[in-house]
């Protein structure tokens, strides 16, 4: 749990373990029906936040968008408050991760008492519904997502050197495409054609710089084709280092503790023959 270090200790008042208990352990009855209850509310205040977006909501009904953003504003300033009543280092929660997530749920509202184009700003509440892997309890996932984390880390190298070699053929195509179109044809510098290259490369073609030379379509048919070839790049090292990072993730050590197996139906080592753990 991402939350235990700010357990209150048995020499704190007592109160301060219960309030603990229900806002910030969702294996308990009253933490699971406070998580689900703050999740409504989240959901609630974002679809506030999304509605008064919209002009005509917005025109219609004035008073009620804004009395439903103050009442999500203090529950959750409320909410914010009895966090850090309740934990053992309020400074250091308030500066953590679910901290910062938990001020800015309300924060916006007051800044908006001043400057009112602040007040999208409550959209980041959104965030906060990360804590449903907590109350779901979806351990699966984090493990899976730290298969992922693992696998982007290992493939770091690679993708930082097939990106390096992309930005070389993009500023190599981006220039010659300049010298062969020129300025009449709308690459009116390196860097537009460079931009050209990017949106080409990358099979996106916005069409508001195009080439009208019969070489400068050569060019481009050349390099439209190129970008199939390179958007598979990046997933198959990423697949590679996935597979990996799941076969060594599910791998079993020997009883000798020097071989490992990553086979799941294997009950014996294939060298010694001693059960693997």
């Amino acid at each position: 749990m991402p939350f235990t270090r700010y357990r209150p200790t048995s020499d704190q008042p007592a109160w301060k373990l219960r309030l603990y208990l229900i806002i910030f352990e969702s294996g308990t009855r009253g933490g699971k029906i406070f998580d689900v209850y703050l999740l409504i509310a989240i959901g609630l205040s974002v679809t506030v936040v999304m509605l008064e977006s919209v002009q005509s909501i917005r025109s219609a009904y004035p008073v009620f968008i804004d009395s439903l953003e103050w009442f999500f504003t203090i529950l959750f300033s409320l909410e914010y408050i009895a966090r850090l009543l309740c934990v053992r280092w309020p400074l250091r929660y308030a500066w953590s991760f679910y901290g910062v997530i938990d001020l800015f749920a309300f924060l916006p509202s007051y800044i908006g008492l001043f400057i009112p184009t602040a007040g999208y700003l409550m959209t980041i509440r959104v965030l906060r519904l990360l804590r449903i892997f907590r109350v779901l309890k979806l351990a699966e996932f984090m493990q899976a997502s730290e298969t992922l984390r693992s696998a982007l880390y290992a493939s770091r190298r690679k993708i930082a050197v097939f990106l390096s070699f992309v930005m070389a053929v993009v500023l190599i195509m981006g220039t010659v495409m300049y010298l062969i179109e020129g300025e009449e044809n709308g690459f009116t510098s390196i860097p537009r054609g460079v931009y050209w290259a990017i949106v080409t490369l990358t099979t996106v073609g916005y069409g508001d710089v195009t080439p009208h030379t019969v070489l400068g379509r050569i060019l481009a048919c050349f390099i439209m084709i190129m970008g199939y070839g390179i958007i598979a790049v990046p997933t198959g090292i990423f697949s590679l280092e996935l597979h990996q990072a799941v076969q060594a993730k599910e791998a079993r050590t020997c009883g000798n503790g020097q071989t490992t197996e990553a086979d799941r139906k294997a009950r014996f080592c294939r060298g010694c023959g001693k059960p693997l753990e």
